[in-house]
């Protein structure tokens, strides 16, 4: 019952953030994936849109976060107890805290805003 209400409660995070407020749409979740929109700009200077993206959770505290991007393509950022530490790409990947969102830059020009509670140790 903890685990349901933990899972729960990260589905209304994920909802709520004000990274996702312009158009939040969590589909669907199962407590450990979840479906909706994270704000993310695929070239330096263009402004953030809402991609679909999709979180998926493991047990051992990594998770894999999969973004569309308006070319087409579909970016993997690989988070490790709630830090990107990799992703699909070659370049060079960065993150800063502002606030409650985690900005995820990946050279030379994409970036991503994901709430921090969705990332957070269940």
């Amino acid at each position: 019952m903890r685990n349901t209400m933990l899972r729960f409660v990260f589905a209304c995070a994920l909802m709520s953030s004000p990274a996702l407020a312009q158009v939040a749409s969590l589909s669907g979740t199962d407590g450990q994936n979840a479906l909706g929109t994270v704000p993310c700009a695929a070239l330096a200077g263009q402004p953030l849109k809402n991609c679909p993206a999709e979180l998926r959770r493991k047990d051992d505290g990594t998770a894999t976060l999969a973004v569309q991007l308006d070319t087409g393509e579909v970016r993997r950022i690989y988070f490790t107890d709630g830090k990107p530490d990799s992703s699909s790409s070659t370049s060079k990947i960065t993150s800063e805290t502002r606030g409650e969102i985690l900005v995820i830059f990946i050279d030379p020009g994409e970036v991503y805003e994901i709430p921090k509670a969705a990332l957070a140790a269940q």
